[in-house]
């Protein structure tokens, strides 16, 4: 899923959004320019929802060995591209035993072309059929006369003692190279955890918050670092099970930031599949465009309602209400077009600049699009 959101797309979701919410019609051309027809309008009723803004990767790095931290590669915000490293514990023990296996290696090696040698000579020059008689005729006499009793009466097999070398020489060699093969084994092992002391970054990043200083002792498990990549960003919320249905994935919304105060439009990522079983909730993420927001900041996304009924309410432009400490009014032009301010109740915000009156205005009636300063009228009660 590509997170590059390009001018063209996000001009197309709010366009959509401002046809379905506002469905406003052209002022007609009696009506002043500073002049606004309150317009009325009927759209599905959005719930307000709080969410989280997160980075889209995240991970915690954590000690995979006991050890001394030797290397921090630096602070929260620090940037890093991957595989460059991050955190390294002190490996002098692990290298210790390194050498050692590499040592019983060399050992294995040697045993092995000894037994080799061995075998070589067993098959050429048997020790069974060496001789012990001494020299001259006394040896002679021996191979000629005694060897051959020997295998006559029963004494002495000298094909089965050659045989019994044969197998032990083989059987030397088959330990060696098993000695070998287990000395490889360890290298390796010993060499994952050379590699485990070390963590680099997974993906182009930033350093979210770190848990240990150079120097501090560890235990396998214990995080060392958080770690994510903020160049994108999502909103995760907690949307109850009745507003599942009319979500889908690709769906254009709207949300407000809590800095700024700020509408941005908002597309949803990734519905999980599987609702709380306690709160009957149903997390949904919303790709957020680049450089909104920061982690971890409040935001609220608006979900359509269709269950509940249609409602139909006056919308005007933003620009028309006044506040009075924090109070909303606009200027409705009444009788001899004179100016009235009149208390509201203002809905939510509208695309394209226009928000929505839950009370004191009706369709049809005017208010001034652009109240200048210095205006003075009395106050009215809203209209119910």
């Amino acid at each position: 899923m590509s997170f590059k959101f390009k001018t063209m797309f996000w001009a197309t979701g709010v366009a959509s959004l401002v046809l379905m919410t506002t469905g406003l019609q052209a002022q007609s051309s009696q009506v002043p320019p500073d002049h606004f027809v309150v317009q009325q309008t009927q759209g599905v009723t959005h719930v307000s929802l709080g969410g989280t803004v997160v980075p889209y990767k995240e991970v915690t790095l954590s000690a995979q060995l006991p050890g001394r931290v030797k290397f921090l590669a630096g602070i929260e915000g620090d940037i890093f591209k991957e595989s460059d490293q991050l955190v390294e514990l002190d490996d002098s023990e692990l290298m210790a035993k390194r050498e050692a296996a590499l040592a019983q290696l060399a050992n294995a090696d040697a045993q092995l072309r000894n037994a080799g040698v061995q075998f070589n000579r067993e098959l050429w020059s048997p020790k069974s059929k060496s001789s012990m008689g001494g020299m001259g005729m006394p040896n002679l006499f021996d191979q000629m006369f005694t060897r051959p009793m020997e295998d006559v009466i029963g004494e002495r097999d000298r094909d089965a003692e050659r045989q019994a070398d044969i197998y032990s020489s083989r059987t030397n060699i088959h330990q060696a190279q098993n000695t070998m093969v287990r000395v490889q084994a360890e290298i390796r092992a010993i060499d994952a955890k050379i590699r485990d002391a070390r963590s680099v970054a997974p993906f182009d990043g930033v350093i979210m918050k770190k848990f240990v200083e150079v120097g501090d002792t560890v235990q396998p498990g214990q995080p060392l670092l958080k770690y994510a990549d903020v160049e994108y960003l999502q909103i995760v919320v907690d949307v109850p099970g009745r507003l599942r249905p009319g979500l889908s994935e690709g769906m254009m919304l709207r949300a407000e930031l809590d800095v700024g105060d700020r509408e941005i439009p908002v597309r949803v990522a990734q519905i999980f599949p599987m609702a709380d079983a306690q709160r009957h909730t149903v997390t949904i993420k919303f790709d957020l465009p680049q450089g909104e927001s920061a982690p971890g900041m409040y935001a609220k996304v608006l979900v359509p309602d269709f269950n509940a009924p249609t409602r139909a309410n006056p919308v005007i432009p933003s620009s028309a209400i006044r506040y009075n400490g924090s109070l909303p009014g606009v200027y409705v032009v009444g009788e001899e077009d004179k100016p009235m301010l009149r208390l509201i109740r203002v809905g939510e915000t509208l695309p394209g600049g226009y928000s929505t009156v839950l009370s004191g205005l009706q369709a049809g009636e005017r208010v001034l699009r652009n109240p200048p300063l210095g205006i003075s009228a009395g106050w009215t009660s809203p209209q119910r």
